[in-house]
């Protein structure tokens, strides 16, 4: 979508967040490398192993990688850590004259 402010054009982009099949933002990037990956322990196991015992370790590593987004995405896009408690940073100013 174009808009037009002082003569000249400007692009606003989609207006609606990125998202695809309840992944959103950042978190798609996290799915491709989780399916990448699950798709490289597939041919690893199936090759040492069985084509059957790769495709378990493909659903285990895709599924855990799946969890894990689901439950980072309910923390937020933006998520910082928490910290409970008090810090006390010493040493931050120097009063030795």
């Amino acid at each position: 979508m174009e808009e037009f402010i002082d003569g000249y054009p400007v692009y606003k982009g989609l207006q609606k967040p990125l998202e695809f099949m309840g992944i959103r933002g950042k978190f798609l990037a996290y799915a491709a490398g989780v399916v990448g990956g699950g798709f490289f322990i597939y041919l690893l196991f199936a090759f040492l192993v069985g084509k059957f015992v790769g495709f378990l370790a493909l659903l285990v590593t895709c599924g855990g990688g799946y969890l894990f987004i689901i439950i980072k995405q309910r923390e937020g896009l933006h998520s910082k850590k928490k910290y409970r408690g008090v810090v006390v940073y010493k040493g931050l100013f120097i009063t030795d004259k």
